[in-house]
């Protein structure tokens, strides 16, 4: 895929796969669900793959479950898909797995924020401007977790090959200063899911990576058609199905202090609703509490209900 198909391609609805573990003792990844569930989001209609993200469990993996999750939907998905490759950790690291996904057909890579306790503005420059000049497919830079200036934004998307930002800081005003002073032509994606999809798309993302849609693809999909048709209303309106499902995602969950430790395992609780398989979550997360799973699934069927209203009946409904 050329960079310019890679570019455009990144103008879309993006969602991510998670990692579905053998719920025995033996911890493995069934690489079959991974293949199939792919399999399904595509028939459903997607077309931009996010392969080893945060919600696949990245910072669980070993370096070979890394790879073999890129691996799996790269030899699964048709050429007219794209699939984004998540990497992170040292820029060595980074590098050495980035150029295995790309030989394993990954069409561009998403490089997690720089997690190092001490941290200097001109490093993570340097650090995003290495690994893009270490690789030939496009990088998508994610920013999460640490604070930017338009500065820092500047100096990553100046070069050639970064071919999109992948903004999940919860600051719309910084956002909009990024794009109306970046000069270069990377793609903006809105990394803040459903719920923010419309207000970022208004300041110039040009697409979004997916919360509920991960589970119900043919949400996001509609979203994205809806902003790109100007009807920003129904944009809004089908961005409030997802908004229960979302709320219970962003939760910490029971007996503890960190927040969106309930991310990933609403995820796939909404995968088991949808008929898929999901599994089970490795550490440090944990399991839903019953009431919790209970509540995913209403949030699911809420999901459901509201998208009758919109979307043509559903081929299995």
């Amino acid at each position: 895929m050329s960079s310019a198909e890679v570019t455009s391609n990144l103008k879309d609805a993006a969602v991510g796969l998670l990692t579905p573990f053998d719920d025995a003792d033996t911890d493995e990844i069934l690489l079959a669900e991974l293949s199939a569930t792919t399999d399904w989001l595509y028939d459903e209609g997607i077309r931009l793959f996010l392969a080893g993200a945060n919600v696949s469990e990245y910072h669980s993996l070993s370096r070979r479950e890394r790879i073999d999750v890129v691996r799996v939907p790269c030899e699964t998905l048709p050429a007219d898909a794209t699939v984004l490759a998540g990497v992170g950790g040292s820029t060595k690291t980074v590098i050495d797995l980035a150029r295995t996904h790309e030989e394993n057909g990954a069409d561009a890579i998403m490089v997690m924020p720089p997690h190092h306790t001490f941290k200097h503005e001109h490093g993570v420059a340097d650090y995003y401007g290495r690994i893009a000049d270490a690789i030939d497919v496009g990088i998508v830079p994610y920013l999460r977790g640490f604070e930017v200036t338009v500065g820092l934004v500047e100096a990553i998307a100046d070069h050639e090959n970064v071919a999109g930002i992948k903004w999940a800081i919860p600051d719309i005003e910084l956002f909009a200063e990024c794009v109306a002073t970046v000069e270069s032509d990377v793609v903006w994606i809105c990394g803040m899911a459903e719920p923010l999809a419309p207000a970022y798309y208004l300041e110039g993302a040009e697409g979004f990576t997916a919360g509920a849609t991960n589970v119900e693809p043919r949400l996001g999909l509609a979203i994205f058609d809806a902003l790109e048709a100007g009807d920003i209303e129904r944009a809004r309106d089908l961005r409030d199905l997802a908004q229960p499902f979302m709320n219970l995602r962003s939760e910490p969950g029971a007996d503890n202090v960190y927040p969106s430790a309930n991310s990933v395992p609403v995820l796939k609780s909404g995968l088991e609703c949808a008929g898929r398989y999901g599994g089970p979550v490795r550490e440090p997360l944990v399991e839903l509490t019953d009431e919790d799973r209970e509540r995913a699934e209403r949030a699911y069927d809420h999901i459901q209900d509201g998208l009758r209203k919109y979307l043509p009946a559903h081929p299995e409904q």
